[in-house]
Order: structure tokens, then C-alpha cells, then sequence
């Protein structure tokens, strides 16, 4: 799941999603109130991995980072915060509050592909990351 305010890079990291392995279906949410809205409304919904953007209207990535883990059925998912830039205090601060890294968003394609491709190769979608 992404969570990210910005159309463009909703469509590129699908695009490098299926680039990775086009078995994955990624959904999206276009802000942190409406990620909690979707994984509220279903409880059987339960990604594998959310990638969260720091910057968006309603609820910032720091605010919905924390609301999620308060959520006990999603306290095994890999939560990653992915924004243009951060300062070493906010890397700090979102790990400390659960997030298992901040990806700084890659300035083209390939570097967004390769690094999905080391993120899901730590753990393959065929994995039962929900036990």
C-alpha cells in the first residue's frame, strides 16, 4: 500500500512495483485519512508492506504512521516512510516510532526499482508476513 498525496508518483511507483514483480497488487490511498479510512473498513485487508509520504494534506506521514500502529492487526506489516528529503532528527524520530526505514524517494525509475527490488528480495510477497 502507498500512501502518498501526489498522482505522479502513485502511477511511477506502480509502475516500478510491476517492473519488480507483477504479481504484487498495490493499492493506494491519497492521504493518511483516507489510508485509515481502508484499512479500518476492512478488517481482512492487510498489506504486506505500506510505504507512507511525509508530506500530505489532512494527516502527515509522522500522524499516520502513529494511527496505524495502533492498529494490532497490522503490528507485523513493514511500515516505510517515503518522502523527497528528511533531516537525520524526522529518520530518527519515524524509526523510533515503528517505521522500519525512510526511503528518500529516488530521483528516477531505475533507483526507485532497485530499491524495491532489495526491499521485497529481504522479504518475498510469497512470505507469511501476517504470523
Amino acid at each position: 500500500m502507498l500512501i502518498d498525496d501526489d498522482a505522479d508518483d502513485q502511477e511511477i511507483f506502480c509502475q516500478a512495483l510491476e517492473s519488480v514483480d507483477q504479481s504484487i497488487n498495490c493499492s493506494f490511498a491519497n492521504d493518511g485519512v483516507e489510508a485509515l479510512e481502508k484499512l479500518n473498513a476492512d478488517e481482512a485487508f492487510i498489506p504486506h508492506y505500506i510505504f507512507i509520504d511525509m508530506n500530505m494534506p489532512r494527516m502527515n506521514g509522522r500522524q499516520c504512521l502513529g494511527e496505524i500502529k495502533k492498529i494490532d492487526r497490522l503490528k507485523n506489516v513493514e511500515l516505510y516512510m517515503y518522502s523527497t528529503a528528511a533531516d537525520p532528527k524526522t529518520i530518527a524520530e519515524t524509526k523510533e516510532m515503528g517505521a522500519k526505514e525512510f526511503i528518500v524517494k529516488p530521483s528516477n525509475f531505475n533507483d526507485l526499482t532497485k530499491k524495491l527490488t532489495e526491499i521485497f528480495n529481504d522479504h518475498s510477497p510469497g512470505n507469511n508476513m501476517n504470523g
